[in-house]
């Protein structure tokens, strides 16, 4: 008997799991990443956050390609058929994988969702997305639709910084995020924030009890509050709870999300 056509790579399967909750389930990413990644091994879950991640971030953009690209707006388009679309897209304008491979992969995902009769057509839209998605991102103004904002951001933005400000600003949320973690002890390289450490991507320096991973801007948010022990402070929307365990006073943390709820609870107890 001969042998089915290959499956997708791991780190693409796991992707477009994560871009499917997200986008028909409304999931958090990072609840999402952590099942549909599990058992990976750590080059392929972190290729599977990149390639998710940046799917999700880049949307707005990958949607305009998509609906000129295929002249059928994504709206029109199989769920399964979109988010394999979608990650194709963001690989091919933002990741140096070889073509051939995403386009593929785009096939066998949708198959994989058992869609056979729309193997065909996400060929088709893969291959041109190929052909001309990458140009058409970079002939894009600056703007929101380049950068993937909504426009009332930008226009916000513009207002109260101006142009170049706003475009600086956009651009730099696009990027990759530094690795940070809060610690009472050194780890890597000290930052401008008091306990915060940058970290290289790959290190794991520390064990687990002594680390929280913890970006700068979050560290800062929770300094900024400067609550004092007397002091009674309501932390609304409070998963994962790192900014709560820097919170001085009598703090009650709120998570109405039950999944993230727990979440919140563990962390605080850890």
């Amino acid at each position: 008997m001969a042998d089915g056509p290959p499956e997708a790579a791991p780190a693409r399967k796991a992707a477009f799991t994560v871009v499917r909750r997200v986008f028909e389930n409304q999931a958090y990413a990072d609840r999402s990443m952590a099942t549909a990644a599990a058992g990976l091994d750590a080059r392929d879950r972190a290729l599977a956050q990149r390639i998710a991640y940046g799917t999700v971030q880049r949307k707005r953009t990958i949607d305009h390609g998509i609906d000129l690209i295929a002249s059928r707006p994504t709206a029109a388009l199989d769920p399964p058929v979109v988010a394999a679309l979608r990650i194709a897209a963001y690989e091919l304008a933002w990741s140096e994988a070889p073509p051939h491979a995403i386009v593929n992969d785009a096939v066998q995902l949708v198959r994989g969702a058992g869609l056979h009769h729309a193997a065909g057509f996400t060929n088709a839209v893969a291959r041109r997305l190929a052909e001309g998605f990458p140009d058409l991102v970079a002939s894009l103004p600056p703007g929101p639709l380049a950068e993937s904002y909504p426009d009332w951001v930008y226009d916000v933005w513009v207002r109260d910084w101006g142009v170049d400000e706003a475009l600086a600003l956009m651009r730099a949320q696009n990027e990759p995020a530094e690795l940070v973690v809060r610690s009472d002890v050194p780890l890597g390289t000290p930052t401008d924030i008091p306990g915060a450490y940058r970290l290289e991507r790959g290190s794991l320096e520390g064990s687990d009890e002594e680390r929280v991973w913890q970006s700068r801007g979050s560290q800062l948010a929770a300094l900024a509050v400067g609550s004092q022990e007397g002091e009674n402070v309501l932390d609304a929307c409070a998963a994962p709870g790192a900014k709560t365990t820097m919170l001085s006073g009598n703090v009650t943390a709120v998570e109405l999300h039950p999944g993230r709820a727990r979440e919140l609870t563990a962390n605080l107890e850890r």
